[in-house]
């Protein structure tokens, strides 16, 4: 191990962190189609086929005339805004009203679309039969609102449908002053005979969102926790697959990066849950053992869905009071969740004594630097003391250059001579490299530094530096392109990362040291799209260490007479 082996393990962790995905991501398991096939035949036989396949849409609307064009029923608290479908009692227009789709705008994120428009993103829920002997509510049925029609915190609303055959149905939902639906569906059997009815229930996605981010950093698609198991699922894998499983216990949903729908079944009841692509893409379960209901009697199902903003305080509460396991794992901590998490938890501390997000990432760097003083200092002055035997190291090769061993040889006496260990340079930072990918991963994924402002320019920490080089920075009239958007932030991190790379013992090799050379340049270029709090945060960062290393570096001599 040479003089250059603290730049190469930076070199390396910032070459995993941006192309984990490329190297490591998680492996799947191998499709079991024995058991594959099984299931279909069992699935085939039971004949449990719930009434939840889309009709053919000819004409998309807007999701104006969708709504305008159908009977509803309002809903409103103090987190959410919008209406059910009363034409199958769909939950087809959710918006969220504490967050905003532009930092200038405001207006609201809008996250669940009617079926027949575009974006269509939207929730049924229901019963079937064997066989789909008994007529059940589909889509097309037209429900009755029973008293109160605006679903608020403080007054649930019934809905109601009769199949003229003796069978009512009734749809209790419950809303919080939040996120949490509490549907309870009741079924009145006064019909001639008992029926047994299977309760499922789905959640439909015309298409992905055309804002997904495919980084392998964060998982945007479908997600569930069946029997304790966390499992992850792409739209591209269902797009190729139905993916089936079978629990006792758990949830399933459809995540994105800031926001998140989920189902939670009712416990200790075994369920089937399916992800797939059939006219759209799909994520449902249902109840494997059926609810008999007598003649002259009622059989009752209910269930929780989450249709909200992945506020880490919020999904917490809900895991801990709902008694939901690893319900917080639908924001994407990472495989540093041990780490990650309880950084999350300083960094909102600090944003609420500070005042602005900006400024707590800058105390939480320099919380991070102070931590890890006493390992840079060591790895520092391990690096700057390989810096200065640097001429008698080359004066050395250049002396023994056609004998190796000979060259070995006085290398070793030089490093015993100076109490130089070429290694030790490379175990501090290796030490805090995890540290390093759980504050990236925290800061990417955090919805609370979503529209949070900076000094400055700098309007939104979650998207990039809007400045750029090539119209200096706004004094030229012209929007550069946004391979071209070079903002002032990432020039900085640039910059300081080359100071940072003059301090370190240069490589042996010419061309290595080019390689290097071009290293911060090709840092800019990349993370110029990245959100701007990660760039503040690694300029800060980078300064800090340049200020401990140059006063390490300067108090560090090494005598080679």
């Amino acid at each position: 191990m040479d003089n250059k082996n603290v730049f190469v393990a930076i070199a390396l962790s910032m070459s995993v962190l941006l192309f984990w995905g490329a190297f490591f991501e998680t492996p799947r398991k191998p499709i079991d189609q024995k058991n594959s096939q099984n299931v279909e035949r069992k699935n085939e036989q039971n004949s449990i086929t719930p009434t939840i396949r889309q009709p053919q849409i000819l004409k998309k609307l807007t999701r104006e005339e969708s709504i305008s064009n159908s009977k509803r029923l309002k809903i409103e608290n103090d987190s959410i805004s919008g209406s059910i479908n009363l034409q199958g009692a769909l939950i087809d227009d959710i918006s969220f009203k504490k967050h905003k789709q532009k930092v200038e705008d405001g207006k609201n994120i809008v996250f669940l679309n009617p079926a027949n428009t575009e974006n269509g993103f939207y929730i049924e829920t229901g019963w079937t039969s064997i066989g789909n002997k008994i007529k059940v509510p589909t889509k097309d049925s037209l429900w009755k609102v029973k008293g109160n029609d605006v679903l608020t915190n403080s007054s649930p609303v019934v809905l109601q449908w009769s199949n003229k055959e003796g069978v009512t149905f009734e749809k209790r939902i419950e809303l919080d002053d939040k996120y949490l639906f509490k549907i309870s569906q009741l079924v009145k059997n006064n019909s001639d005979s008992s029926i047994d009815l299977f309760p499922y229930a789905q959640m439909t996605r015309n298409k992905i969102p055309d804002d997904i981010q495919n980084f392998y950093i964060q998982h945007e698609g479908f997600i569930g926790v069946f029997d304790d198991e966390l499992k992850e699922d792409d739209y591209d894998d269902v797009k190729e697959k139905k993916i089936v499983r079978e629990s006792n216990e758990g949830w399933l949903g459809i995540t994105d990066k800031y926001w998140m729908t989920a189902f939670v079944p009712e416990t200790d009841k075994n369920f089937k849950s399916t992800f797939l692509y059939e006219d759209g893409f799909k994520a449902n379960y249902i109840i494997n053992k059926p609810t008999t209901i007598n003649k002259s009697s009622s059989g009752i199902n209910e269930l929780r869905l989450f249709v909200a903003a992945k506020e880490v305080e919020t999904i917490d509460g809900y895991a801990a009071n709902q008694n939901i396991k690893k319900f917080d794992l639908v924001i994407d901590w990472g495989w540093f969740y041990f780490f990650t998490k309880p950084l999350f938890f300083v960094i909102d501390y600090l944003f609420k004594i500070s005042g602005n997000f900006g400024t707590a990432i800058v105390l939480l760097t320099i919380a991070i630097r102070l931590i890890f003083f006493p390992l840079a200092n060591f790895s520092f002055r391990s690096m700057a003391k390989m810096k200065a035997v640097q001429p008698e190291m080359m004066r050395l090769k250049e002396l023994h250059k056609d004998d190796k061993v000979k060259l070995q040889q006085e290398m070793m006496a030089l490093y015993r001579k100076e109490k130089i260990n070429p290694a030790s340079g490379c175990l501090p930072v290796l030490i805090q490299i995890p540290f390093f990918f759980a504050i990236y991963k925290m800061l990417f994924i955090s919805l609370e530094m979503r529209h949070q402002p900076f000094f400055g320019w700098i309007k939104d920490l979650s998207a990039q530096d809007p400045t750029s080089l090539f119209n200096l920075f706004g004094l030229i009239p012209w929007d550069p392109p946004g391979f071209m958007i070079i903002g002032i932030w990432p020039i900085l991190m640039g910059a300081s990362m080359w100071v940072q790379q003059k301090l370190n013992p240069a490589p042996a090799d010419p061309i290595q040291a080019k390689i290097f050379a071009f290293f911060p340049l090709f840092l800019t270029i990349i993370l110029a799209s990245f959100p701007s709090g990660l760039v503040v945060y690694w300029t800060v960062n980078n300064i800090l260490t340049i200020a401990q290393q140059y006063v390490i570096v300067k108090k560090t001599t090494v005598k080679t007479n």
